[in-house]
């Protein structure tokens, strides 16, 4: 996938600031940041880039003494998991039930620990190992349904780990689907690698309306702007008594995004929270 990069400089320098644009942008789709001697480094995908979004919060910055501008560039186009490709990843656990990992880093002492599920994931050029707090909380939240039988959508699959965790705990099969060619490959090769059967296609929620039938279990771990976009098309292609996973957002997009779920006719079930991201589990309404 193709990235760009912003070079964000803020005058003055201020971190709570910095905090703060990067949570602003990340909104914007802004997946990862660096810090810079004038600010930060956004990276960003390219179908993703909004500059209209930028324009606007430049005008709308909520620190009125404090100037963003940025620049624009494109990002070298390179394997953005090189490192994870080449060195692996330590493995993950979730509840003390879930042990994810890759095909190098299983250490002897996990053998002799009662996991429920241990998942192997080859990260290649998507995003989902379990490192991250939004797919842990999601996966903790599988953990706790009875998916025996259940058709699951997966939507934005990246490595394909949640509908990996899904199937592995009963789900009958499983539709995925992803924007990016690179993750619907790995989810493909991913699904081999432990043994279970999952449909990845390639395309936004629109490539749902060529989707025949419902689902018992909807999972999207996407950003927020996206999520409040395709939550109607999630809405659609729920079965009676269906439940939906959401994350990829922060704790202060929990109101807006229960909001657009009731508009939608569905109801909080839980929320979990971890370092300022959040994960709900919602319900249709009976």
């Amino acid at each position: 996938m193709k990235y760009y990069k912003v070079n964000f400089t803020l005058s003055p320098l201020n971190s709570d600031a910095c905090d703060l644009l990067a949570a602003l942008t990340g909104e914007a789709g802004f997946e990862t940041f660096e810090e810079t001697e004038e600010g930060l480094t956004g990276y960003v995908q390219q179908q993703l880039f909004d500059p209209s979004q930028l324009d606007e919060l430049q005008q709308s910055f909520p620190f009125p003494d404090v100037t963003v501008s940025y620049k624009v560039g494109e990002a070298e186009d390179r394997d953005w998991n090189e490192q994870w490709e080449q060195e692996g990843f330590d493995p993950i656990v979730v509840d003390n039930r879930l042990v994810i990992h890759d095909g190098r880093h299983l250490p002897e002492q996990l053998s002799t620990v009662n996991y429920q599920l241990s998942i192997e994931i080859d990260a290649r050029l998507a995003f989902g190992t379990g490192t991250h707090e939004t797919t842990r909380m999601v996966c903790s939240t599988l953990l706790t349904l009875p998916l025996d039988g259940k058709r699951v959508l997966d939507c934005g699959c990246g490595t394909g780990i949640l509908g990996i965790v899904a199937m592995k705990l009963g789900a009958s099969a499983c539709t995925a689907y992803d924007i990016d060619e690179w993750s619907v490959d790995n989810t493909r090769h991913n699904a081999v690698i432990n043994q279970v059967d999952i449909t990845p296609l390639l395309g936004d929620a629109t490539i749902l309306n060529k989707v025949e039938g419902k689902f018992g279990l909807v999972m999207a771990n996407i950003n927020r702007n996206i999520l409040l976009n395709d939550l109607p098309t999630f809405r659609s292609k729920m079965a009676d008594g269906a439940q939906l996973i959401l994350s990829g957002f922060y704790t202060a997009d929990i109101p807006l995004l229960v909001d657009k779920a009731e508009e939608c006719g569905l109801q909080l079930v839980s929320q979990l929270e971890e370092n300022g991201w959040a994960c709900l589990l919602l319900a249709t309404k009976q």
